[in-house]
């Protein structure tokens, strides 16, 4: 026993931040194949949870390739609950002194067989909108979750000062908001639309055609904060290297994301443009997260000695 004791890290080691990595794209593959199960019509590929027919655990050869998408998307949850108990056993040893991280390992933990239930919910009530949305929001949660324990790993414990501006730190708090009110919109108006995940599940009821503008008029709000706050991280002294390649990164994504909604709008919703737009949405979300959270980040001192570091990038919250 003490062995094992001893095996399990002290310190944050290749392990840990392999394992964290794994969970943050895990979180985004099964919004992924999720996604599938609606968009191939396979949500009631098993009829019945949390078996997959009254009989049988697993979908058997009569259900088709619908069954096959249907339970290999449970399947995957397993798959997750190992990431997530291998994470929360490889920081037992750091739990006093990345008491942080353990925290984190036991919501996303939590929050997997939160995940099944929700998704049993939705097959017991025939793919209800409301409970399929709340399924798809839960997995954007996760995938928060996922990008805060990865950050924590790389970056360390957060810092008691901020290292950017007051006006950098107001821009990326909007830009959460905002993009959090787009999501829930994509997720109301995708409750509207043509691909329920079964020919006879129930819609929303709601007006597609108007949503469709709900959802897009946040979403050009947030591409117009990312690229503000690309212009001003320019500055070294203004942002660190993390805040400057995420807040990049998220406008080469938010470009393709209104890209995908603009030809979706105009192409009848074809079904693998909707499965990347659901799955570029929580990188997004990823991205932005961790450009929210960098905002602690000291830029470089190479950097403060060229560009004098503003006096509010030091204040306290």
């Amino acid at each position: 026993m003490n062995s094992l004791w001893n095996w399990l890290p002290g310190v944050i080691d290749r392990r840990i931040r392999v394992v964290a990595w794994a969970s943050l794209v895990s979180q985004i593959v099964i919004i992924g194949t999720g996604g599938a199960v609606r968009l191939t019509g396979s949500g009631l590929g098993c009829p019945t949870w949390p078996r997959c027919t009254e009989d049988s655990l697993i979908s058997t050869p009569e259900m088709g390739i619908h069954g096959i998408i249907e339970f290999g998307n449970r399947l995957l949850t397993f798959v997750l609950a190992i990431i997530a108990i291998t994470m929360f056993v490889l920081l037992l040893r750091l739990r006093k002194e990345r008491p942080e991280l353990f925290r984190l390992s036991i919501l996303l933990g939590l929050g997997i067989p939160g995940q099944a239930i929700i998704g049993g919910v939705t097959v017991l009530t025939n793919l209800n909108p409301y409970v399929v949305g709340l399924h798809y929001v839960l997995s954007l949660v996760l995938v928060v979750l996922a990008s805060v324990l990865l950050y924590r790993v790389r970056r360390g414990p957060k810092r008691d000062s901020w290292g950017v501006p007051v006006a950098v730190r107001g821009l990326s708090a909007a830009l959460m908001g905002v993009l959090s009110i787009s999501l829930v919109m994509g997720v109301v108006t995708t409750g509207s639309g043509p691909h329920a995940g079964d020919g006879g599940a129930a819609r929303n009821g709601l007006d597609s055609w108007l949503l469709q503008h709900f959802h897009a008029w946040p979403s050009y709000v947030v591409l117009g904060l990312i690229m503000t706050l690309i212009a001003i991280t320019r500055a070294p002294a203004l942002a660190g290297d993390t805040l400057r390649r995420s807040i990049t990164g998220a406008g080469a994504v938010a470009l393709v994301q209104i890209g995908l909604g603009l030809y979706q709008a105009r192409n009848g919703l074809p079904e693998w443009s909707v499965g990347l737009h659901m799955v570029l949405a929580a990188v997004l979300l990823a991205l932005v997260s961790t450009a929210l959270l960098s905002g602690r980040e000291v830029p470089t001192k190479e950097a403060v000695d060229r560009f004098p570091q503003p006096e509010t990038a030091t204040s306290g919250r």
